[in-house]
């Protein structure tokens, strides 16, 4: 099973980006575009595991405190096209509780420094200057262990718990 730890976006920010997306393909940016379901902001991702109740168990008694946070920039990493988000100290704290409580436990996860985005295009071929940054902001109250899949082809996440 693949998992990761993500704050859900409200359907606020969902909507600005998928306009901001719409606006790209009249522009003609080419790339893997993330379905508007799909769209979230990772604090750990832990890809393939057997376990995912010792991931819950590890995750049950999070605490954290409510933040806002709001979309900014775009920007690239290579030929990925991502939304910048800034969520003061409450995002970076989230994402520091999460990765705490994955290492206490003895779980495994990948532990690039964490930069938050949104991923908007995979194999982004296109000028990212031209591209207006969507907006938005909202408050997060919770943070989702999901489930990746693959059904019919295509990606689905699932919430397996809300924490918080």
């Amino acid at each position: 099973m693949r998992l990761f730890i993500a704050i859900q976006l409200s359907d606020e920010i969902k909507k600005s980006i998928t306009e901001t997306m719409h606006d790209m393909k009249r522009q003609g940016v080419k790339g893997r575009y993330t379905p508007t379901p799909n769209l979230h902001l990772t604090l750990a991702f832990i890809g393939e595991t057997d376990h995912p109740s010792d991931v819950k168990e590890a995750l049950k008694d999070l605490k954290f405190k409510p933040f806002r946070l709001a979309l900014s920039d775009m920007g690239c990493f290579g030929d990925i096209l991502w939304s910048g988000v800034r969520g003061s100290q409450g995002l970076s704290g989230a994402a520091k509780a999460v990765r705490e409580a994955l290492d206490a436990a003895g779980i495994a996860y990948d532990k690039k420094k964490f930069e938050p985005h949104i991923t908007i295009v995979r194999d982004f071929k296109g000028n990212k200057q031209q591209i207006k940054a969507p907006k938005g902001e909202m408050m997060v109250k919770k943070l989702s262990l999901m489930k990746s899949a693959v059904k019919d082809g295509k990606r689905v996440y699932t919430e397996m718990m809300a924490i918080g």
